[in-house]
Formats: C-alpha cells, structure tokens, sequence
C-alpha cells in the first residue's frame, strides 16, 4: 500500500490510498479544482479513485465532497448522519457505515470507528488492502481516544494520527479562552504529548510510518510535533519514521 496527503489542516485535508490498481480518498476538504491539480502532482487520476471517505462534515473535510463526487461520481463512504448533511450527494451513491462495522470496496477493507469531536458522527477509519493484508489506521480530528480507536488500530503498519498543538503554544496563544477549551475540551483536538502517547501505545513489530495530521498553524510546529511524538515512540522500541503532514 502507499499514501499521499495531498492537504492536512485547517485550509483544508485529503488523503490517498494506493493498493495494486486501486485508490480510495479519505476527506475531501479542497475543491475540484484544487483537488484534480494536487491529485495530478501524484500522478494520480480524479477518475481511477474507488470511492470517498468522509470522516465528518466540518468544511476543511468536506467542502469540496459534494462537486467532486457530482463530477467523478464517486460512492461516498460516511456514518449516516454525516452523508445527511451532504445533501447534494445523490442516494444511489451514499454508502453508510456504521462504527465497529466494515466494508469492503475495490481492494480494501474499510473499518469504522466512533470518534469524540464536534461534529454530527464522526468516524475514524482503519483501512486494510486486501492484496496484501497491509493497514493504515487513519484520524484526522480527534478530541480524545477511545478504547475502539485502540483496538482497531494495534497492528498497523502505517499511522495517520492527528497531532494538532502544543499545549505550552495553544495556553499563552491568541486564541480565546472558549476556542481553548472547546479544542482542549475531550471533543476537539488531541496534542503532540496526547498523540504521542497514543502512537506509542500502537507501536507494534509491524509499524512502519507514523504521519502526524491536522497540526494547528497556529498553535504548533512541525519540529515540536515530530519530536514529541518520535521521542515516546523511540522508548516504546519504534524505529521508524515520523514525518508531519
């Protein structure tokens, strides 16, 4: 299997799945226009993709999946109540998932999973290609971590996981008090010591790639997140990469 994120953060997030012949998106927070320009930067053809994944329906994850499905017509994997709010996505093309639960969709295997965060269901995702038996754990906007995310993400080779401040930068930071708590709060985002800690815990004989999403541009850095996710990593006997979206 191989990866791409073509756009992490708050302007917008998307990511590609390779297995053989097949593709799969995971969000789609960028226009058509946007999105077939950082897809051919990959080599990668808007119409050779299987299907979108939608964790949830916040505009940096979302925004573009309405266009975009209308023109490549594409099956939208969501929790029901997320393709509810897409509205302009046809039934014939909305396939819902329901958390604990997979399918599976041109060479993979996708596994839902419930999230914490401010939205209407939102998901995480673990992805086995079905060739090769390969798995990516995938969360983009996570306010805490529940034991499902756990369970379901032990054993992969590869990590997607949200890495959005540093707690020392968000405290003193500009934002205001009720932006802080509502991201510190168990239902917005996750910090660089929270996602190290998680990505320890993970850290398996068959980790091979930790890549960090979804890191505040204002609250964070990619040096401090790589280093405070690579450090409790390395003492957990991880020797791979560690690499911010």
């Amino acid at each position: 299997m191989r990866g791409w994120t073509l756009g992490s953060g708050s302007s917008g997030n998307a990511l590609v799945l390779e297995s053989g012949p097949h593709r799969i998106l995971v969000d789609c927070g960028f226009g058509p226009r946007a999105l077939a320009t950082r897809l051919k930067a990959i080599g990668v053809a808007p119409e050779s993709i299987s299907a979108l994944l939608i964790t949830h329906e916040h505009v940096d994850h979302a925004q573009g999946a309405e266009r975009a499905q209308k023109k490549w017509r594409w099956p939208v994997i969501s929790a029901a109540g997320t393709l509810g709010t897409l509205r302009e996505v046809e039934a014939r093309w909305r396939r819902p998932i329901m958390p604990g639960t997979a399918i599976e969709i041109d060479g993979f295997a996708i596994e839902a999973i419930a999230i914490p965060h401010d939205a209407t269901a939102p998901l995480a995702f673990a992805i086995t290609a079905t060739a090769s038996g390969a798995r990516v754990g995938v969360a983009h906007d996570l306010g805490a971590v529940p034991e499902a995310l756990r369970r379901a993400f032990a054993h992969c080779d590869a990590l997607c996981l949200e890495a959005n401040h540093d707690v020392e930068m968000l405290r003193p930071g500009p934002y205001p008090r009720a932006l802080q708590e509502r991201i510190r709060g168990g239902r917005g985002h996750i910090s660089n010591a929270e996602c190290g800690a998680l990505a320890a815990r993970l850290a398996g004989p068959s980790l091979r790639a930790v890549t960090l999403l979804h890191l505040s541009e204002v609250n964070n850095a990619a040096s401090l997140a790589e280093r405070a996710v690579a450090d409790p990593l390395r003492r957990a006997g991880y020797r791979g990469a560690v690499q911010a979206a």
